[in-house]
């Protein structure tokens, strides 16, 4: 590894269950993802990732918001998006948002940029699907301007053109960190190293060494473009408990629940409990205890050479009391025993 190994949380702010099995108010499940963050902070996690959606099951449609709440209760832990749909949203206003996120933190924010694999906000914003690649494509070419913090002159075909327009606030200091959140694409890898950007691969289904030929074309890449390759990370879905029956018994109903959830909506069959355990055992669930989960992140950094890890760790209704548990258990043991394994597989 050439830089060092960083650990991330995300979250969507899924709707969790009170004690009683009912569902929390979105307002409620934002105040408890303020509290998880904290938690992450103290335990001196890197990086806390919130995604963006406007649906009934996800209670976060605007990440910036809950993070400026969270970078006024941490200190060190670096703040940003999981994703940041841009095709649907106004590259100078994200800047702007992002920016003062980064002011209210004292420089620790970040952004993840992506197409969004959910397309509420498209409809929402008066956006044509039909246009999905052309608003990401035109829209990233304006944002990759604006990081130069530069009087910006630039011109597309679905905005009128920007002459020497300057954009406040400014980063305080350097530039706002942007990465290009990938699924699995080849165009968006080839894109990233294009607008020289680290590169975030969504890997939630599968053995995670598929990604093994994206990551060598992303490197091809910069070589071609003559520029030094920057870091690549990791988003994949987890959770931790102090055994790996606890922790599949307790994600199970929850996990199955949101996938199927989602599943009727895009034409998938209802999972099954030999697809959950296939991906638990050989896919890319990061399920079960510190010393299971941690050799799992442990093979998938070998395998692709990341930079940095970022479990997703709610799941469905999974109470926040067990998401806490997790964090903690991640935070104080996975992530050593990580750092552990590596450091001896390199002596």
């Amino acid at each position: 590894m050439t830089t060092p190994l960083e650990f991330g949380l995300d979250t969507f702010g899924d709707v969790t269950n009170d004690a009683l099995g009912s569902p929390l108010p979105p307002a409620q499940v934002i105040r408890n993802v303020i509290e998880e963050a904290v938690l992450a902070d103290q335990l001196g996690i890197d990086f806390i990732g919130l995604g963006e959606h406007h649906r009934a099951d996800f209670a976060i449609s605007s990440p910036e918001t809950v993070l400026a709440a969270i970078a006024a209760r941490t200190r060190r832990i670096r703040l940003g998006s999981a994703v940041t749909v841009l095709s649907s949203d106004d590259p100078i206003r994200v800047f702007q948002r992002f920016a003062t996120v980064d002011a209210v933190s004292g420089g620790r924010a970040e952004v993840i940029l992506g197409r969004g694999s959910f397309t509420e906000s498209f409809p929402l914003f008066g956006f044509d699907l039909g246009q999905y690649e052309a608003l990401f494509e035109e829209k990233l070419d304006l944002f990759t301007e604006l990081l130069k913090q530069e009087a910006v002159n630039w011109q597309g075909k679905l905005r009128p053109p920007l002459n020497n327009q300057h954009v406040f606030p400014p980063i305080e200091h350097g530039t706002l960190k942007t990465w290009i959140g990938v699924g699995g694409s080849p165009e968006s890898v080839v894109r990233a190293a294009h607008y020289d950007l680290p590169l975030m691969l969504a890997i939630i289904g599968g053995d995670p060494k598929r990604f093994a030929p994206y990551v060598d074309l992303y490197h091809r890449a910069f070589r071609q473009f003559g520029r030094p390759v920057k870091p690549i990370g990791v988003h994949s879905p987890g959770y931790v408990a102090d055994s790996d029956t606890q922790a599949r018994e307790e994600l199970w109903p929850d996990y199955k629940m949101m996938r199927d959830r989602i599943g009727k909506e895009r034409g998938w069959p209802p999972m099954g409990r030999d697809e959950f355990v296939q991906e638990a055992d050989h896919g890319s669930l990061y399920v079960g205890s510190p010393e299971t989960v941690a050799r799992k992140i442990a093979a998938t950094v070998k395998a692709l050479g990341i930079a940095r890890f970022q479990l997703k760790y709610s799941a469905g209704p999974l109470p926040h009391e067990k998401l806490m548990r997790s964090i903690e258990l991640y935070g104080r043991k996975v992530v050593p025993l990580v750092r552990d394994m590596l450091a001896q597989e390199a002596a």
